[in-house]
C-alpha cells in the first residue's frame, strides 16, 4: 500500500470509495454553488482549519465527506457566514461511533487499566442512543500507541484482539432484547 502524503486526508464517498485530498483541493470540490456567495480565499483558510482538525487534533486518516462538510459549515457559520448546505436532511454524525485515539488520550498513562473502563463507558454512552450500528474507528493507530509499538507486531495482534473480543464481551452484557451491529475498524 502507498503511504499517503502528510498532507492529504482520505475522503469517504457515499458509495465507498476513498479519495485523497488536500485541504485546497476539498475546499474548491465542497465550495460549489457558494462560490459566487463567499471568498474564494476565506472558504479556502476554512477549509485548512477544519482539515487540520481532522488530520492532527483528531489524528484521523479519513473522513466521510459530509462530516468534513458539516464540520466546515459550522466554522463557516461561526465566522459570520450564511451557508445552505446542499443535503439538509443527512445526519450531522453517527450517535453509535467512537474514536479508540481519542478515548485512549482521554484515559491518561494508566495503559490498558485506564484504557478499557474508558472504552466500556464509551459503548454504555452510545447505547443510550439505541443504535442499529455501533462503530469504533481509529483501532490501529490505538493498538500500536497502547502496545508502544512503532511498527505492528505479535504484541498488537493479540491487543487487538483484546479490544475487539472486550467490546463484543461488554455489547452482548449491554443488550438485552435489541439488536445493534458493532463494527470495529
Amino acid at each position: 500500500m502507498i503511504a499517503l502524503a502528510s498532507d492529504f486526508l482520505l475522503f469517504e464517498l457515499t458509495s465507498g470509495e476513498r479519495i485523497p485530498f488536500s485541504a485546497e483541493m476539498i475546499s474548491v470540490e465542497l465550495m460549489g454553488d457558494s462560490g459566487s456567495v463567499l471568498e474564494p480565499e476565506f472558504v479556502k483558510h476554512a477549509a485548512a482549519s477544519v482539515f487540520h482538525y481532522f488530520k492532527h487534533e483528531l489524528e484521523q486518516e479519513s473522513v466521510s465527506v459530509t462530516e468534513f462538510a458539516v464540520a466546515l459549515e459550522k466554522v463557516l457559520r461561526g465566522l459570520g457566514c450564511t451557508v445552505r448546505s446542499s443535503e439538509p436532511d443527512e445526519p450531522v454524525h453517527e450517535p453509535g461511533e467512537a474514536d479508540l485515539g481519542r478515548l485512549l488520550r482521554e484515559a491518561g498513562t494508566g495503559g490498558e487499566l485506564t484504557f478499557f473502563p474508558k472504552l466500556r463507558c464509551a459503548l454504555r454512552t452510545q447505547l443510550k442512543f439505541s443504535p442499529r450500528l455501533i462503530r469504533f474507528h481509529g483501532l490501529r493507530g490505538c493498538v500500536k500507541q497502547l502496545a508502544g509499538a512503532r511498527r505492528w507486531g505479535p504484541r498488537c495482534d493479540c491487543l487487538r484482539d483484546q479490544i475487539v473480543e472486550y467490546l463484543r464481551q461488554c455489547l452482548a452484557a449491554e443488550l438485552r432484547d435489541e439488536e445493534c451491529a458493532l463494527i470495529v475498524e
